[in-house]
């Protein structure tokens, strides 16, 4: 995956505020870059194609930190407007009339909006989890066990395990064999794992690595479902994996009320 909007478990010493005003200033700066692109793009000033200047160039030109930019270009890429070719660059995706299904970042603002998204993910992903166990190659288990190996020794060593996450699950959707399950997850992005909007500033504390450890169990599960081309096993155990995602925020909505 490319640069990541939110990183994960990031530990903060005991006397900091992660939302502090540097934060938050730099949450507002990055939005604002992503609306003064996204309008070049729409309007055509950017057009389909053609090649974002250098981080160093759009700092220039808005004044902006590194790290604004990365992380607006990281939204642009969310949002489907721009696909980054690593050790090439950053391109204006085709803008079509007919706007491609989409979750922009701002529709996963709240536990509601990601408890919803997890519903859409429950009915395509378990369906997906089960063709990939009729289906799958060699290639898409190796993937698959590479994916599972980076998310534990990420965890392990308290950093962010979310680009594996978002592996694992983008390479049961290519395991189908079928574009269109690949072309949804694509369209969802790393920003569909909800720690990634919701839990960026915890610390790695007992209880959220044992979580961690329950997510890589049941990863497991549905890989070895998979391995064993058990369709059954392999549709419940996603179902089941997703269901506890979804039930564990569902609880988070209730204690807000």
């Amino acid at each position: 995956m490319q640069t990541h909007i939110q990183t994960g478990m990031r530990t903060y010493p005991m006397n900091s505020q992660p939302s502090s005003p540097a934060k938050r200033k730099t949450r507002s700066l990055t939005f604002e870059l992503v609306e003064q692109l996204s309008a070049e793009i729409q309007k055509g000033t950017l057009i389909s194609g053609q090649k974002l200047p250098t981080e160093a160039a759009i700092m220039a030109r808005f004044g902006v930190s590194r790290t604004v930019v990365r992380e607006a270009i990281s939204k642009l890429q969310a949002g489907g407007l721009v696909a980054t070719k690593h050790g090439i660059g950053t391109f204006v995706l085709v803008q079509t009339d007919t706007p491609a299904f989409r979750i922009n970042p701002s529709q996963l603002s709240t536990l509601h909006d990601v408890v919803a998204l997890l519903e859409l993910r429950i009915s395509v992903e378990t369906e997906a989890a089960a063709l990939a166990a009729v289906r799958r190659n060699e290639g898409n288990l190796r993937v698959m066990q590479e994916a599972m190996l980076a998310f534990s020794s990420a965890i392990e060593a308290g950093r962010d395990a979310i680009a594996a996450d978002f592996q694992f699950h983008h390479e049961v959707a290519r395991a189908t064999q079928n574009q269109h399950f690949a072309d949804m997850m694509n369209s969802l992005g790393a920003q569909s794992i909800p720690r990634t909007r919701l839990e960026t500033t915890r610390t790695l504390d007992a209880d959220r690595l044992a979580y961690l450890r329950r997510i890589h169990q049941e990863h497991e599960s549905i890989l070895n479902a998979i391995t064993a081309q058990d369709a059954e096993s392999a549709r419940a155990a996603m179902r089941t994996h997703l269901s506890n995602s979804r039930d564990r925020h569902k609880k988070g909505l209730s204690s807000h009320h």
